[in-house]
């Protein structure tokens, strides 16, 4: 008896083993299949979503509407980089030859005829000052009263504002790009925006994966208006401060015309008792 149960059980334990391994086996294959279907869903590229999130792929990626706002803002910050460099350097030549002018007739010997002869035919500020001051004593007949001293002045004012027009020339454009930059990438965004949330309706998703890459799309012409704006506003500052010394100069020019006006008409006030006396 114990014999027969002895091989009852050892030939039940032989009957189970098997059975065990095989759902063992089982159960590691689903395994590994859920495995490698998960790694390959999760390598697998989602159509929706772009392959390029730098700022050239999403500006390839982004819609048409925000492609032209944001090639409409760089050309922006191209003209104000244009302007900026072209402004120095005339600023700055200007302002090198009137300094060279001024003195010139600070350390001449007062005299109009002088100081037309200098200028030689040039067509700076300060040339342009002097040649309508000589102008005006032409057509007065050397005569120096102060009629004459008002005309001169309305003469130089005239000339001033000319001649600041003419170095203001170009600057105005900085003041609006500097204006509307930010609301023109602002329309950008906000089209962007509204093409995600329209793809978001389409695709029956609130997926943030699947949202972002088009708002990163359309923030990035709110980027574009900034760097836009930002510096066409610091330039038009710095270049309003620049010419406004320039006609502070040109104003000193002036003043020292009157100067050299004034001087000839005590010389020549002078003069003319003593001829009278002889």
């Amino acid at each position: 008896m114990q014999n027969n149960t002895s091989c009852i059980g050892g030939g039940k334990t032989r009957s189970t083993k098997p059975w065990r391994g095989r759902l063992l086996g089982l159960a590691g294959a689903c395994l590994g299949v859920m495995m490698s279907s998960g790694l390959a869903f999760a390598e697998a590229p989602n159509p929706l979503l772009p392959h390029n999130l730098s700022p050239w792929g999403m500006f390839l990626n982004a819609d048409i509407v925000v492609k032209v706002v944001m090639i409409g803002l760089a050309f922006a910050s191209l003209v104000t980089w244009t302007v900026w460099l072209a402004k120095t350097i005339e600023i700055g030549n200007a302002r090198r030859l009137a300094r060279r002018r001024m003195r010139l007739l600070e350390q001449g010997d007062g005299s109009l005829r002088d100081a037309v002869r200098a200028c030689g035919g040039a067509r700076d500020a300060i040339a342009q000052l002097i040649s309508s001051t000589a102008r005006e004593a032409e057509l007065s007949d050397g005569l120096i009263d102060d009629g004459f001293k008002e005309r001169v002045a309305l003469r130089l004012e005239r000339v001033e504002a000319a001649m600041t027009r003419q170095v203001s020339r170009g600057v105005g454009i900085l003041a609006t790009i500097g204006a509307t930059a930010p609301f023109v990438g602002l329309f950008g965004t906000v089209w962007g925006i509204m093409n995600s949330f329209i793809g978001i309706s389409e695709s029956h998703t609130t997926n943030l994966a699947v949202v972002a890459p088009g708002i990163a799309e359309a923030l990035l012409a709110t980027a574009f208006g900034l760097v836009a704006a930002i510096p066409a506003v610091v330039i038009y500052n710095h270049l309003a401060r620049v010419i406004a010394g320039y006609r502070t100069m040109l104003g000193d020019a002036s003043a020292q015309l009157l100067l050299l006006i004034s001087r000839g008409q005590s010389s020549r006030a002078a003069i003319l008792p003593r001829a009278a006396a002889e």
